[in-house]
């Protein structure tokens, strides 16, 4: 038998608050995030009935509609806030194989975002550096000369897929962090991921910063077992070409 915690909100109260927090913080589309879904969620949590069936559905709900694993767990972790709680383990497990279950059901269909990071995919990175070879010959400088990869290695084994999925998030809204805007980089999968970054003197602040984000964001959606610790990171200097380039990318590839 369960019973409803008075001292806090409501069912609608806390679907009205989740709405607009979320919308103002980490949802992309305001428009299109309400659901049935979020309804039964915000009745298991304020009732004090597991969450698990209803999360489950929102992820399914979510992964139908093309949002991101990063961009749902985000916003069940607002609502999770809002009542000043940790999220759910289970919760977040039941979203995570909800949002699988869709996305397999989902013809496939090339992107250059992948949705379980929402980072850009290896080809998309391969474009960018050879757009920085490129403009590297135009200037009769070497790409290798001014440009590095940095690569960030969290696998710590084998993982069920919605564990994975949780890690990847995490990861990409790492380093999506710790970097500008529209920084070139990519999954490679099993846990592990690339970034283009420029040779000078800010970069090792900047593998520094990657590193803090990847540690924060672990601990913020609880998968620090599922992180490699401490994370591998590491410069990897850029080929002489950028076919030996691509060939380095594909040979990390997971």
């Amino acid at each position: 038998m369960t019973t409803t915690d008075i001292s806090g909100p409501t069912a609608p109260e806390l679907r009205e608050l989740w709405r607009t927090t979320t919308a103002e913080s980490v949802w992309l589309r305001p428009g299109d995030w309400y659901h049935p879904a979020v309804d039964a969620l915000a009745e298991a949590l304020t009732t004090g009935s597991s969450p698990t069936a209803a999360a489950a559905r929102l992820g399914t709900v979510r992964g139908s509609t093309g949002v991101g694993i990063a961009e749902a767990l985000d916003d069940l972790g607002v609502a999770y806030r809002l009542l000043h709680r940790e999220p759910d383990l289970a919760a977040v497990r039941a979203l995570c194989e909800g949002w699988a279950s869709a996305m397999d059901a989902l013809p496939a269909q090339s992107a250059v975002l992948d949705p379980e990071s929402g980072l850009p995919t290896l080809d998309y990175l391969a474009v960018r550096i050879g757009e920085t070879y490129g403009e590297a010959r135009r200037h009769a400088h070497h790409a290798f000369a001014t440009h590095a990869l940095v690569l960030v290695d969290v696998a710590t084994g084998d993982l069920p897929p919605w564990r994975r999925m949780a890690r990847s998030a995490a990861m990409g809204r790492a380093l999506t962090a710790a970097l500008a805007p529209g920084h070139p980089m990519a999954a490679l999968g099993g846990g592990a991921f690339a970034v283009l970054v420029a040779r000078d003197w800010g970069l090792g602040e900047t593998v520094r910063r990657m590193r803090d984000q990847v540690n924060s964001h672990a601990e913020a959606l609880q998968i620090t077992e599922l992180v490699r610790q401490p994370a591998r990171i590491w410069i990897e200097p850029l080929p002489e070409t950028h076919e030996r380039a691509v060939d380095l990318l594909n040979h990390l590839r997971r």
